[in-house]
């Protein structure tokens, strides 16, 4: 064991002792002045974890969808309803021809109404499967209010009769039968964020068949071991990207039905492929209709009352963490996709604007600590997350969570027995932000190869997190790809084989590929792509909506392109299957972090080593060099593993894949050894060492 190591060993095992939210100020000394923030905070957790313990700890509290909603027994069907400012409830539908009045419920104590509809003489069910229903509540001024059931499983929407969703008792005469066990945890995370509904080249909704069958191989063959899916949990507006729920518990109907999504996640298992759900837990759709906001007529069952409950930039509500029906509620939420559809653990979105009073609007994060401790700090949403996390780890140790943060709040990413908040990775959000602003504003010429490198290290010391060239965000109308950006218009003219290899083309093949792997090896401890930016996706994502006659022109993948051999496309993801196959080999996600050789701004090349891998990039647009001296970690022959310029790759070819680079004992740039090498223009190496 090294020197830092032991260092390293010794701060965990000290952090791991503290029994009072304050073990992080173990593996970062300036967390010291907030030691007292850090127990307050942890107390709002410890004090959680005890109501929970005294109602039966995580395993009984989180398995609230078994009680709450609709249960069939071979005796009939049970369906229970948290509405405590309702004075009375009533179920209906279509199995008692929409009457309001033939099957009130009855109310506990706690505000719960409940109801139990007996089998049919011939034994079936009252409520027929696939079939409609409602609730029907009595507010305290005597108001009527129909509902759809707030954990109802399906919901089901007819655009041509209402945009308004109807709910949908789902009870079908097989069950899915699982096939696969879930793969193991993996040790390098490479995420492939994917929503099944722009999934297809047609314009239209894609299914989950259709995933299954066609999306997951090629998921497969590039080598990602994870799938995050995008917008499954119910959203009444489809150009929301799944960011505005109404229903928590329905998975999407647009795209099938749940055993189809269940078949989706057990084929993805059968591949060792690791499946993530996008939940949103941040906020919840204001509909009234057909989601939780007022649900039993008061503004404040599930939300803050007031301008606490409301989003102003999001026009959405806001959960009321410090609600003990509103906790259940959540964690059940988690656990039921785990439990019902198998999912392997979640990226959380909208972290920042739960952690803080302020939600980030008009607020910038400069690191200065106070700001992660002050007054801004919504205690009851952090406290949820804690508990959430140490809920998830604690009964499925293999699941992975991650947390879309802004704000770089430290301990986000520590365990909460340490006193962090208990996210497994954050994503590093300011690194796609680098790269557009470098396409919009900077000449390669200008490109700072010291700033690039200080964006994709500057993390926080274990506390893992997952690098990306460009977000979901920035693929939708009004923003441009990172292909666009380089190649624009010409990507309609001069991407055949056939045409001409412009200079434009050129450089957007050549720097496309080089963004991707110096982000994937140097920016973090996981990798990430949005569904077709590994073959750069041409044009934007716009979804259908008022604005552009309903169209879906733009709101599908354009698969024909990458399978097309005669288009440049597949260069690019070919490229994308090598990065990540060759990580695979190396394993740098799972290493710590590199040591950087080399930021020549002269020269524009860079060079690092990590996992005792080396990487040398040239991102100078004119200048090749020869027997170019890199530091190498240690002494002995290597040779190429991954080169960017590979012509089926789109590249030239003008280094030799049979290439040796043997080392010479002499300190170069903090290594006793260096190696010398030929790296042409906008080219990336990988070298490693020769067997």
């Amino acid at each position: 064991m090294t020197t830092e190591q032991s260092k390293v060993s010794a701060s965990k095992s000290t952090a791991a002792a503290a029994e009072d939210g304050t073990g992080v100020i173990a593996l970062d000394p300036w967390l010291s002045p907030y030691k007292t923030a850090l127990q307050e905070r942890y107390a709002g957790f410890q004090k959680w974890k005890k109501t929970i313990n005294e109602a039966g700890g995580y395993d009984k509290f989180t398995r609230g969808y078994e009680s709450f909603g609709f249960h069939v027994s071979d005796k009939g069907i049970a369906y229970r309803e948290w509405a405590p400012n309702a004075t009375g409830a009533y179920l209906f539908g279509e199995f008692n021809n929409w009457d309001k009045f033939s099957h009130p419920m009855q109310r506990d104590k706690y505000g719960v109404y409940s109801i139990f509809l007996p089998n049919k003489p011939d034994g079936s069910p009252a409520i027929e499967h696939n079939t409609k229903v409602k609730i029907t509540m009595i507010t305290p001024d005597g108001s009527r209010i129909d509902r759809l059931p707030a954990w109802i499983h399906r919901v089901t929407q007819d655009l041509d009769v209402s945009p308004v969703y109807d709910a949908v008792f789902w009870n079908p005469a097989k069950t899915y039968q699982w096939k696969n066990k879930a793969p193991p945890k993996p040790t390098s995370l490479k995420v492939y964020e994917a929503h099944v509904g722009i999934a297809t080249a047609e314009p239209r909704v894609g299914q989950f068949t259709e995933f299954t069958a066609n999306v997951l191989p090629r998921i497969k063959k590039l080598g990602y071991n994870t799938i995050q899916l995008m917008a499954i949990m119910e959203h009444a507006y489809y150009a929301s990207f799944g960011y505005q729920i109404t229903s928590f518990f329905a998975a999407s109907s647009r795209y099938g039905t749940p055993e189809e999504l269940k078949e989706l996640i057990d084929t993805a298992h059968g591949l060792g492929i690791t499946v993530l759900l996008d939940v949103v837990h941040s906020h919840a759709c204001k509909n009234v209709l057909d989601g939780l906001n007022q649900f039993d007529g008061s503004d404040h069952q599930y939300f803050h009352e007031g301008a606490k409950g409301r989003h102003e930039l999001w026009d959405s509500r806001l959960f009321n963490y410090g609600s003990y029906e509103v906790m259940r509620f959540l964690l059940s939420n988690l656990r039921f996709f785990i439990e019902e559809y198998g999912f392997d653990g979640f990226r959380f979105d909208g972290v920042t604007s739960m952690m803080y009073t302020h939600h980030g609007i008009g607020f910038g994060f400069s690191g200065n600590y106070h700001e992660y401790f002050g007054d801004g700090v919504d205690s009851e949403a952090v406290a949820y997350l804690m508990v959430a996390n140490d809920m998830l780890h604690d009964l499925y140790p293999n699941c992975i969570t991650i947390a879309e943060d802004v704000s770089g709040m430290p301990t986000l990413c520590r365990p909460v027995s340490e006193g962090g908040i208990g996210f497994d990775y954050r994503l590093s959000m300011a690194i796609p932000d680098m790269w557009i602003k470098l396409l919009k504003e900077k000449t390669d010429s200008e490109w700072d190869i010291g700033n690039i490198v200080f964006t994709l290290t500057n993390r926080r010391h274990m506390e893992p997190s997952i690098a990306y060239c460009e977000s979901h965000d920035q693929a939708l109308v009004g923003d441009k790809t990172i292909a666009f950006w380089l190649m624009d218009k010409e990507m309609y003219t001069h991407m055949s084989v056939l045409t001409e290899l412009t200079p434009i083309i050129d450089r957007g093949l050549a720097l496309h590929k080089m963004i991707r792997l110096v982000t994937h090896t140097l920016g973090g401890e996981g990798y990430l792509t949005f569904i077709g930016n590994e073959f750069g996706h041409p044009e934007w994502l716009d979804f259908p909506r008022a604005g552009n006659n309903a169209s879906f022109h733009y709101a599908r993948r354009q698969w024909n392109v990458v399978d097309d051999n005669l288009l440049r496309y597949k260069f690019l993801n070919d490229f994308d299957g090598a990065m990540n196959h060759a990580e695979s080999k190396v394993g740098w996600l799972a290493a710590p972090q590199a040591f950087v050789s080399l930021k020549h701004e002269g020269d524009k090349v860079l060079a690092f080593d990590r996992a005792g891998a080396v990487f040398i990039f040239n991102f100078n647009g004119s200048q090749s060099f020869t027997d170019y001296r890199i530091a190498v970690p240690t002494p002995g022959q290597y040779k190429i593993l991954l080169n960017s310029d590979e012509e089926r790759f789109g590249g030239h070819d003008r280094v030799s894949a049979d290439s040796r680079y043997f080392s010479t004992p002499e300190p170069w740039a903090g290594h006793q050894q260096y190696i010398q090498v030929y790296i042409p223009s906008r080219t990336a190496l990988i070298l490693v060492k020769a067997e």
